[in-house]
Order: structure tokens, then sequence, then C-alpha cells
């Protein structure tokens, strides 16, 4: 009986002192790397210029933080506020008093990352990186 108790102490010491035996499916991975926001059609998070029809441009920054703000070619702040893609189209919900919420359908992104963003209600605007509208 006394080797009995003794040889099944071992046994238990040695099951317990054993790591887990761990499979592809059980594993837990050690880091998750979040993918960086973009709008609708893919484009990144930065500074854009919206040229619309008649012309006039707005400069748009689009953080990845889901923030945006949208400034008039003399430095004015028109408004600002937050960004999501909503239903394929990238929707921006201004904070700033007397702007409504506009969502946009874009084009897919040109190689210079130029695409058009034509809006629920109005005209398209031509929109390009700031760095590639500089040029």
């Amino acid at each position: 009986m006394r080797k009995l108790i003794i040889a099944t102490s071992i046994l238990v010491l040695a099951a317990w002192t054993e790591p887990a035996e761990q499979n592809e499916e059980t594993a837990v991975p050690t880091e998750v790397e979040a993918a960086e926001p973009t709008v609708a059609n893919g484009s990144p998070p930065g500074t854009y210029e919206a040229t619309a029809a008649d012309g006039s441009v707005v400069t748009t920054v689009i953080n990845a933080d889901g923030t945006y703000s949208d400034t008039a070619a003399d430095g004015t702040l028109v408004a600002e506020g937050t960004w999501a893609v909503v239903d394929g189209k990238t929707c921006f919900t201004a904070t700033t008093e007397g702007q409504e919420p506009m969502c946009f359908t874009e084009s897919a992104p040109a190689e210079d990352g130029s695409f058009i963003a034509t809006p629920d209600a109005g005209d398209p605007v031509t929109v390009r990186p700031a760095a590639a509208a500089a040029e």
C-alpha cells in the first residue's frame, strides 16, 4: 500500500509539473497588431485637398483616431468632428454649429492617390493627397 501511495504521489507530481501541451487551436497569440483605419475606398488617414466643381478648395485632415477638420483656402476652419465608414461610404459628422452630417461614395484611388468623392446630396469633389496636390 505504501508503494502505491508513493507511486501515485510521484505520478501526480510529475503530471502537475509538466507543461500543458498547446496546439494551434488553443495557442493564444502574444500580440495582435491593429490595422490602421481607412476611408471607404481604402485611402489612409492624412491631409487631403478637395476641389469642388466651382474651383474652391478645402483642406481636410483625416486622423486615425476618427476625427477630422476642414479648412478653407484662407485658413478659416469650416468644420470639424468625427468620421467613420458606414454602409461602404465615408461619413463625416461635424461638431461645428450649422454643419450637417455628410456621407460620400468614393471612387477607387488613382496611382497618385486622387479620387472622386460624391456626396449623398450635392456635386462630386476631386480629392488629392495634399503632398500630391502641391506637386
